[in-house]
């Protein structure tokens, strides 16, 4: 309203000076022409002058008969008498300099008023700014969206059907509050929405939102907390003052770790995001949920939280929303293809089975790449080659054909790459390859084996870990078999077999030399198979040296495994690794062929993996 009224009243002075200017300019444009005075005095002493008409500073002739320019009176600006005669005496032509106008004078004090007062209005506007955000920075920077700004139900989200069933409850209840509590049951307070980044846990409270009608107020944990203290505890007093006076709404917070995580882990006794969290708990606490508010978190570290905002009665009820399984990553394939144009040979199920642990978030970016891929090849549809290589891309990285190796090198990484395809075709119920290269890709790969599993796991047995390990070191076995000393190219290789066989010792207790216990400090969050996320726990010397033992067996196991194998098939990986060669890409049939080849070659061989 201030900044609307000074805009008024600069457009008011513009105005008003403008309309002077005009004026002036008129009245300029319709008086008579200034002559010399001593041209005045010439036609009076030659009596040409009939009349004059005498003024405060100038005098107006008429003249008797007209001059030659064609005028009958002339306009002149008086000169003192005394100054006259001495000029006409020198035969000097001489007039009088006109006086500033009553516009000049007044402009003469108004323009300096006016760049004063707007100097003033910029000012006070800046400081109402200032003002104003000091003011208002304990008020809730929440986003609010009503029901045609959320644009999202539950026919948008897929993959994730028992996380919409639970949310249902949430929306009949936001639809009929007193139908839903007939038999004396009430909403969950909180509803925590837990799972992995890109799962789909914010476009689930939107839809939810969505469905339900009502306003949706969504905010980040980090907007809670700032510099000063107290701020955080403000935002979150406003926020519920803000829902309450809408309800019934869904308050939203995404990313709550960064605003509850447990209390004591600072050395300040009373820091603000403390503060900020024990302002949420007694908010939790105050509000009563039949008003029809609703309050909706997400969080991918549910483990940081403070117990106090678990407990029942405040997020009284978790929801995990975890990565889709085959059919849920169908589903969500088939919403985000609707986007864009498909050739007839695409196949949702073909896609869904390439990607394994793929995000909702991930499969909108396959999607989105594909498409990508098919328009820099001009071509006018999306093919399920584009697909693959989308897969290959998101996986991998982009491929890297300016990056040239050296014929050592590339012959290196052939039989490298190849060593992992071998021993992956001669070991039962390990994950397909699908596709071989030695074309470089992303920061640091400079070839990769593509392997696909042909269905979702969930638990994976001690031998399936050890085979896993296997395929993992059958790139170094390849390199010490060929080229009789290792290389570097199998640094994130050896990480990978470590992390399983650090796993399988600390964690799952699958070793004679530390038994049935677990060495695990902290729950993995989302832990995929195989690997861990958690530190060690604290154990003995004595514990920690066999804990190191049994990982070094392990993996030399699984070393001796891959050699083993190469061993016996020296002739196959030795033929396919030159074809690799002049063919940079291994796909499809020719990987058919050499696994039944290897197979063959095996069949027989005692390749089972021993305690």
């Amino acid at each position: 309203m201030d900044n609307k009224w000074h805009f008024n009243i600069g457009y008011l002075l513009f105005a008003w000076i403008a309309i002077l200017l005009l004026q002036q300019w008129w009245t300029a444009a319709q008086q008579v022409e200034v002559a010399p005075y001593s041209e005045f005095v010439d036609l009076l002493r030659q009596d040409k002058i009939e009349s004059v008409e005498v003024a405060d500073k100038s005098l107006t002739a008429i003249l008797k008969e007209a001059l030659p320019n064609g005028r009958k009176s002339i306009f002149v600006l008086r000169v003192d008498p005394a100054i006259a005669r001495d000029l006409e005496a020198a035969k000097v032509e001489f007039s009088a300099a006109p006086d500033t106008t009553w516009l000049s004078n007044l402009l003469s004090w108004i323009v300096p008023v006016a760049i004063f007062f707007a100097f003033w209005s910029f000012l006070t506007r800046k400081m109402g700014q200032g003002l104003g955000a000091a003011m208002s920075i304990g008020q809730s920077k929440a986003k609010v969206f009503v029901e045609k700004d959320t644009k999202v139900g539950f026919a948008d989200v897929a993959g994730v059907d028992e996380a919409k069933d639970e949310l249902s409850e949430i929306v009949a209840f936001l639809k009929d509050p007193a139908t839903y509590g007939r038999l004396g049951a009430r909403i969950p307070k909180g509803i925590l929405l837990v799972g992995p980044p890109g799962t789909g846990k914010t476009l689930l409270a939107r839809a939810v939102a969505g469905e339900a009608g009502v306003p949706f107020f969504s905010i980040n944990g980090s907007e809670f907390v700032e510099m000063f203290v107290g701020v955080g505890a403000a935002r979150v007093r406003d926020l519920f003052v803000q829902a309450r006076r809408s309800a019934p709404c869904i308050i939203f917070i995404d990313e709550l770790d960064a605003l509850g995580r447990a209390r004591g882990l600072s050395p300040f006794g009373n820091d603000e995001k403390e503060q900020t969290l024990n302002q949420l708990l007694s908010e939790l606490d105050g509000f009563d949920p039949s008003v029809g508010v609703v309050l909706l978190a997400a969080t991918n570290r549910p483990e940081v939280l403070d117990p106090a905002l678990l407990r029942a009665g405040r997020f009284d009820r978790q929801i995990a929303v975890d990565r889709p399984d085959k059919g849920g990553r169908v589903e969500i394939l088939n919403v985000h293809l609707k986007k864009v144009k498909l050739d007839a040979d695409v196949d949702p199920a073909r896609i869904a089975a390439l990607t394994p642990g793929f995000t909702g978030a991930d499969l909108a970016n396959l999607v989105n790449e594909a498409a990508t891929l098919a328009t820099r090849r001009g071509a006018k549809t999306v093919s399920s080659e584009d697909f693959t290589a989308a897969v290959e891309r998101v996986v991998a990285g982009p491929e890297k054909r300016k990056r040239l190796l050296n014929p050592q090198e590339r012959m290196i990484v052939a039989f490298h790459e190849m060593g992992h395809a071998i021993v992956a075709m001669a070991l039962p119920g390990v994950d397909v390859v699908k596709k071989i290269s030695i074309i470089p890709r992303g920061l640091g790969a400079l070839g990769y084996t593509m392997q696909m599993p042909s269905e979702d796991r969930y638990l994976m047995t001690r031998s399936e870990l050890i085979d896993r390990m296997t395929v993992l070191l059958g790139g170094r076995a390849a390199e010490v078999a060929i080229v009789h000393e290792p290389t570097t190219g199998a640094a994130d290789d050896l990480q990978r077999a470590t992390e399983i066989a650090r796993a399988m010792v600390s964690r799952y207790g699958m070793t004679a030399e530390v038994g049935q216990a677990s060495f695990i400090a902290e729950r993995p969050r989302f832990l995929e198979l195989p690997g861990t996320g958690a530190n060690p726990a604290a154990a003995s010397e004595e514990t920690s040296a066999a804990i190191d033992k049994a990982l070094g067996h392990l993996i030399d196991q699984a070393f001796s495994r891959a050699t083993a194998i190469l061993k016996i098939c020296e002739s196959i990986h030795r033929e396919a690794a030159q074809r690799l060669l002049e063919q940079e890409t291994l796909a499809g049939d020719e990987l058919t062929a050499i696994g039944e080849t290897v197979r063959r070659q095996v069949e027989g061989k005692l390749l089972m993996s021993s305690a």
